[in-house]
């Protein structure tokens, strides 16, 4: 998760405050518990789905020092940068394609395993191994009748200071789109 959730959605969402869940989990000693323990101790909260379970736990995190923004649960980084097009989500996909048709690097970093593609119902998937150890995940949704979102996840980055260039790069390269 890089970016703080705004407090009047979690409450407009979950029906309870930022505040309460701060206390709830603090009666609940959550500080004690790991991550699957804590989004398991929200799920079971009324008006909280699995996302916002997950979503809750990592600001706990990070409210108590865990982990900083950015940082997954296994002490790496990742970071999302998304841009709408117009048409459909496969027709963004095959732009991508032809985008990305031949590279062997992005900002000086080799692909070391070959792109490959995959879908589901309502997602399509890009995704490639980079030799420094991260990998990258392109997904494409449907927004509206003809609009389609790319968003590009750069994940396990190895640092907090690889976020802001990697994801100036990924700005500056959606924007060529």
């Amino acid at each position: 998760m890089s970016q703080a959730i705004n407090e009047q959605t979690i409450a407009d969402t979950t029906g309870h405050s930022w505040d309460h869940w701060l206390q709830f989990l603090h009666q609940q000693q959550a500080e004690q518990l790991d991550h699957k323990a804590i989004a398991s101790l929200l799920r079971a909260q009324p008006g909280v789905t699995d996302w916002w379970a997950q979503s809750l736990t990592v600001r706990f995190e990070q409210h108590i020092g865990r982990r900083v923004t950015g940082q997954d649960c296994t002490g790496q980084f990742k970071l999302s940068v998304n841009k709408t097009l117009s048409g459909s989500m496969d027709q963004v996909l095959e732009l991508w394609l032809r985008h990305v048709q031949s590279r062997t690097e992005f900002n000086q970093v080799a692909i070391s395993k070959p792109p490959a593609v995959s879908q589901s119902a309502n997602w399509r998937y890009w995704r490639c191994a980079l030799a420094d150890g991260s990998r990258l995940v392109v997904m494409f949704s449907q927004k509206t009748a003809d609009k389609a979102q790319l968003s590009v996840q750069h994940e396990q980055l190895k640092a907090e200071a690889e976020l802001e260039p990697w994801r100036q790069y990924w700005k500056a390269f959606i924007s060529t789109l």
